[in-house]
């Protein structure tokens, strides 16, 4: 067997073993989660692209049982932190307390419930912005300092937030700049007909399902640097450059509603979460190769919360989503 023959196998199995194992992981988390399908594929995605997702939707709809299925399945420590005004950063990510041993006393630095590889959020827009910066550090460098020692956090690190979008008062947004740390925002929708019935099935009898693990932590780092790996043609990347530019309103790329409606496009951290899912997808495919599909399939929950509208924008209730379909529909493929 010559080279150029055994390569195309190689990668032809090293994606179907990507695949499979992703098969495995959602048809586990399908066990407990139901109807949400694109929910859990854009979580996937923020795990495999090593970044941090953040949900938004109503209570009820299985946020948390999402995040802690996805850590059952991987065989991953997991920990909750329930955002309230009066949460503080020590609470986030941990302090130095005294203690004694052999009549000496010293400082000792007590962990955190950020110290685990899956981190929820749980309604993160309710502490106070002191304590939402607390998490920059972890979600952007992956590591926590306090009093000047800084601490490593073990990989994969995951962080989920969550935010209710309509008890707004009493709350604090994301600034700017958190929200740009986020891979994906993630809107989980109230599941259809068929759904409930299923939900209600699986939740009310006398037998309820537990997800197994099917992924080890380690797998996960190798699939993340098979990502990476994945071929881009240089039109296909051109055109996620040129979606992404079309966002700023005063780039000779943006469309009639990006004019009118938006003071400042996605940065250039949007357009390295647009490539990464993109390459995602194209594995979750069975392919190894993005196409400009990929690109368009992934652009809104990569870009809608990182496009600021202006006061035109906001007055009139215009959503980001409507303006990355009109951009979409607009941006040449060629």
């Amino acid at each position: 067997m010559t080279t150029a023959t055994a390569a195309p196998r190689d990668v032809e199995a090293t994606v179907a073993s990507f695949t499979a194992d992703l098969r495995r992981l959602r048809e586990e988390i399908g066990k407990m989660i139901v109807g949400q399908d694109d929910i859990v594929e854009g979580v996937v995605m923020c795990l495999l692209g090593g970044g941090h997702a953040l949900l938004e939707g109503v209570p009820g709809l299985g946020k948390t049982m999402l995040v802690r299925t996805l850590a059952e399945t991987i065989n991953a420590q997991f920990s909750r932190v329930q955002f309230t005004p009066d949460l503080m950063p020590a609470d986030i990510v941990g302090t130095n307390v005294i203690t004694e041993e052999h009549g000496v006393k010293r400082f000792e630095f007590q962990k955190g419930p950020i110290f685990a590889n899956i981190v929820l959020a749980d309604e993160v827009n309710r502490a106070t912005p002191k304590t939402q910066s607390a998490l920059l550090e972890a979600m952007s460098e992956g590591s926590v300092t306090v009093a000047k020692q800084t601490y490593k956090l073990e990989k994969p690190f995951f962080v989920l937030a969550t935010q209710n979008p309509l008890e707004m008062e009493g709350t604090y947004p994301l600034p700017e700049a958190q929200l740009d740390r986020f891979f994906f925002k993630l809107v989980v929708e109230y599941p259809d007909k068929n759904a409930l019935h299923t939900i209600i099935d699986r939740t009310t009898a006398d037998h309820v399902p537990e997800p197994k693990p099917v992924i080890e932590k380690e797998r996960i780092m190798e699939m993340r640097e098979l990502v990476r790996r994945v071929p881009l043609a240089r039109q296909i990347q051109d055109y996620a450059v040129r979606v992404v530019l079309a966002t700023h309103p005063e780039n000779a790329e943006a469309t009639k509603s990006s004019k009118q409606f938006m003071r400042y496009g996605a940065s250039p951290r949007g357009l390295q979460a647009v490539i990464l899912a993109a390459k995602i997808r194209a594995l979750l495919e069975g392919r190894y190769a993005v196409a400009i599909d990929d690109i368009k399939h992934v652009a809104p929950p990569a870009l809608r919360h990182r496009l600021i509208l202006n006061f035109e924008g906001e007055a009139e209730g215009v959503k980001p989503d409507a303006i990355i379909a009109e951009i979409l529909q607009a941006t040449r493929e060629v």
